[in-house]
């Protein structure tokens, strides 16, 4: 039976609120999945994804960026609420750390088989936190852009697998800046994949953007690549795990 529940927990004077769902009929600890959603924040589609995943065996936590009770409802407060993260990378790092802790420090978690996935603004931040060095088996990005102001630099500075997956039609991730990440995981010598799906823009794993079959929109749910994905994020878990 799925069990599920809100904590909070900090990043040094800042309380984040999180969602953690598991497994009770599976004794033990096993492997932690941080879920960190699109730059909405948590939302009831997080805790679906956190459910999905305590029902395959997994601990999963949902991370909390900008603090407990600061929910933007509507694309312009999204902007406004996660323009500070984007302009100020160490902050977004420190956030991101802070999630990831807080799964590892629940007492079903398995510290050394701990993995993130993210949405849009949350594949930026556990991208960023791989970037740093950061201690997890892995990083999935769904929908992300890649860009960034702090590129890792040193062969060997990036421990965590990367996999991002990508929509190819996608206008918000410029092809150069693939073309840049690229030379960057080069760089750092990182384990890393991208999967590009045809037919897909941003956003294609949100049902709640409605479908395009004019392929006009630079966001629209795409139900193939969200199935595909979903299965490619099953088959890295089951390699780095």
């Amino acid at each position: 039976m799925i069990k599920s529940q809100s904590f909070d927990y900090r990043e040094g004077a800042t309380v984040l609120e999180g969602y953690v769902a598991y497994d009770d009929a599976i004794h033990g600890k096993r492997p932690g999945v941080l879920v960190v959603p699109e730059w909405g924040g948590v939302n009831a589609s997080t805790h679906r994804r956190c459910d999905q995943l305590a029902e395959m065996g997994y601990i999963a936590v949902a991370g909390d960026v900008y603090g407990k009770g600061i929910r933007p409802q509507g694309f312009e407060a999204a902007v406004k609420t996660s323009k500070p993260y984007y302009d100020d990378r160490a902050l977004l790092r420190r956030r991101g750390h802070a999630c990831f802790e807080a799964l590892r420090a629940h007492p079903l978690t398995d510290p050394k088989r701990i993995a993130g996935i993210g949405y849009c603004f949350g594949g930026i931040t556990i991208l960023e936190v791989a970037r740093a060095g950061g201690d997890v088996a892995g990083v999935v990005c769904f929908h992300t852009q890649l860009l960034t102001s702090m590129p890792a630099t040193t062969p060997g500075s990036i421990k965590a697998k990367i996999l991002v997956l990508h929509g190819a039609d996608d206008p918000v991730v410029p092809q150069k800046e693939i073309d840049d990440f690229i030379a960057e995981m080069r760089v750092a010598k990182a384990d890393w994949q991208l999967i590009s799906y045809g037919n897909a823009v941003h956003s294609y794993t949100n049902p709640e953007i409605p479908l395009d079959p004019s392929g006009t929109k630079p966001a629209a749910y795409e139900p193939n690549a969200d199935r595909r994905s979903w299965t490619h994020m099953q088959d890295f878990f089951r390699e780095i795990f």
